[in-house]
């Protein structure tokens, strides 16, 4: 998914403005761990792991709260293997990037017979934007936070974009940004504030469009051919969302068939969302196929 790629990338290059930001911490001796908790039934894209003196911060981005297994479960299933590996105290802190009201998403701990384990729970639509807007690397965050007018915080956060005189901290932060906002604000506004040639320049970019071929996803349209960009922008909701639910399918079912991948990108972006959790009840591929034909009577 292409937010867990934008989270990754800020947090692996600029990870101590980051620790300041979800730790209220200075360091001086930081460490991105590259290595993944990919041991199944874990699998972790949107987990970062960096190891501070004598103590591991992991921080896991989502974008919906759905989860399986849930968010609670995994979190304390990160803690065990973190504290079986490395024995040395883990702060654990989930960052929810896109407004809900799902209760999910106000969940910080996992309770279970004698069994008690608690995470920290950050909620970006209910952040101060200041900070971010005062800190460059912390920028594509800022468009996530909270407004009373979400616009003039979009034009606050691209003039400062434009401020940043390093040229290719410039592409990358601008690129991260404009992609972060997708998550909340129609295309066509982003694309009057930022200059849209910069996501082709941008590295974060291209990682994300690598990426996102290695591992079958569809941002585009499937018949078009790869020429070193995304056919049909990482833009719109819509198409994110279309995105998240085939990964899903794929990791539960493995390939999901032609016909049903038109029959889901047919699908509203409310319709996307609903699938996306209800899925996580389907048993076989006949469930979702019943699903489609409820919802697209």
């Amino acid at each position: 998914m292409a937010y867990d790629n934008i989270c990754k990338y800020l947090a692996e290059n600029y990870p101590a403005d980051l620790v300041r930001w979800l730790h209220g911490i200075e360091v001086t001796e930081i460490s991105v761990l590259k290595t993944e908790l990919n041991t199944e039934p874990i699998h972790a894209d949107s987990l970062t792991l960096l190891q501070t003196a004598n103590q591991i911060l992991q921080w896991e981005f989502q974008t919906l709260p759905a989860s399986k297994p849930s968010l609670p479960l995994r979190m304390l299933k990160y803690w065990v293997r973190l504290k079986e590996k490395y024995n040395c105290p883990i702060e654990q802190v989930v960052i929810f990037l896109k407004s809900t009201n799902s209760e999910k998403a106000y969940t910080n701990q996992l309770l279970d017979t004698n069994t008690s384990h608690r995470y920290r729970v950050i909620r970006m639509w209910e952040q101060d934007p200041d900070p971010f807007l005062a800190n460059p690397a912390l920028l594509p965050f800022a468009t996530l936070a909270f407004s009373e007018s979400p616009k003039r915080l979009l034009e606050q956060v691209a003039a400062a974009v434009d401020r940043i005189k390093e040229p290719l901290a410039f592409t990358n932060i601008s690129a991260c940004t404009q992609l972060l906002a997708g998550l909340r604000f129609d295309q066509r506004l982003i694309t009057e504030l930022f200059p849209e040639d910069v996501m082709q320049e941008s590295v974060i970019y291209q990682k994300i469009i690598q990426k996102g071929h290695q591992l079958g996803l569809l941002e585009g349209k499937r018949e078009g051919k790869l020429e070193g960009k995304l056919e049909g922008k990482l833009e719109g909701r819509q198409e994110e969302g279309y995105s998240i639910v085939i990964r899903q399918l794929t990791r539960r079912f493995g390939s999901v068939d032609d016909q049903l991948q038109q029959g889901i990108q047919k699908l509203s972006v409310a319709q996307l969302e609903e699938l996306s959790e209800a899925l996580l009840d389907f048993e076989t591929v006949t469930d979702l196929t019943v699903w489609l034909t409820e919802h697209q009577q």
